[in-house]
């Protein structure tokens, strides 16, 4: 009995401790500190502009924004996975377009004055790599120069033949 006392004592106290921490949690703080967070918006005003007019352009596909390349790009057996995915590491691609199944038609990435620094150049580059070896089209716009529905339209889709 004195074991199945200690056994219900420890629950007790596991909850009370789980409890504790969820209203930490709940006060923004965790073990005593207060985190420095605040909410924000997770696309700029011309990413904004630029999601509202894919979606416009090609209702018949998912638009996505703000995706990991780590969730676009798998590595092939036989590489070091980890290695390989290190290169990606912290990337993400502005806007991925997909057909319904989720398949990916192209990656969208919108380009602004931060895109002239040399490091970001780099990073750029291997970015671009990483989709080409996986054929994923790439496409760039720039912030200042965002295309129409139309202009959308005629670099994402095909041309339907009139046969």
């Amino acid at each position: 009995m004195n074991k199945l006392a200690l056994g219900i004592a420890i629950i007790v106290l596991l909850l009370m401790f789980v409890e504790w921490m969820h209203q930490k949690a709940k006060k923004g703080k965790f073990i005593g500190k207060p985190w420095p967070f605040y909410a924000k918006r997770p696309l700029s005003l011309p990413e904004q502009v630029l999601y509202f007019r894919l979606i416009h352009a090609l209702p018949d596909h998912i638009v996505l924004a703000q995706v990991q390349l780590s969730r676009l790009l798998g590595v092939k057996k036989g590489y070091h996975y980890q290695s390989w995915l290190n290169r990606i590491h912290r990337m993400s691609a502005d806007f991925v377009i997909c057909h319904k199944d989720a398949s990916i038609l192209a990656v969208i990435e919108l380009d602004d004055a931060s895109h002239q620094h040399p490091d970001r150049r780099a990073s750029d580059i291997k970015k671009e790599a990483a989709l080409n070896a996986a054929n994923i089209k790439m496409v760039r716009w720039h912030a200042k120069t965002l295309p129409d529905v139309s202009a959308i339209q005629a670099s994402l889709l095909a041309p339907v033949s009139s046969d």
